[in-house]
């Protein structure tokens, strides 16, 4: 299962990316520029790991950044556009990545499952199959 997820969201970030560089003629430097600018939010683990969550979550979450693109398009501004395109391409890259929506408890701890030095934790976790 984990594969397939990560599957489809290496085959959103082709989209995500193609639909930035194709249909709104964006350029390189703007995508290289704000592509890593949602991994900011990491600086909030230096509050506590509730707040880098907050941070993170709100940083990666697919839903408001499909806001952040729908708000573009209703104003016909392009740049709000293509960040949300960015900020979108750049979360599908950290699931494929393994990185997911975090948990309060740690950083990592994520929705995707246990991640770095507690990779081991999800061993103990049964996976369902389909």
């Amino acid at each position: 299962m984990k594969n397939l997820l990560k599957g489809e969201e290496f085959a959103l970030l082709l989209l995500f990316s193609v639909v930035y560089f194709q249909y709104l003629q964006g350029g390189w430097g703007l995508y290289l520029g704000l592509f890593f600018l949602p991994d900011l939010a990491f600086f909030l683990y230096l509050i506590n790991p509730k707040w880098g969550a907050i941070g993170y979550n709100f940083m990666h979450h697919k839903g408001v950044m499909a806001l952040v693109i729908l708000l573009g398009l209703y104003l016909h501004n392009d740049f709000f556009t293509q960040i949300g395109l960015i900020f979108m391409a750049h979360s599908s890259f950290d699931r494929v990545a393994g990185y997911g929506l975090k948990y309060f408890d740690s950083f990592d701890h994520t929705h995707l499952g246990w991640i770095g030095k507690s990779k081991g934790k999800n061993e103990t976790q049964k996976e369902v199959s389909f």
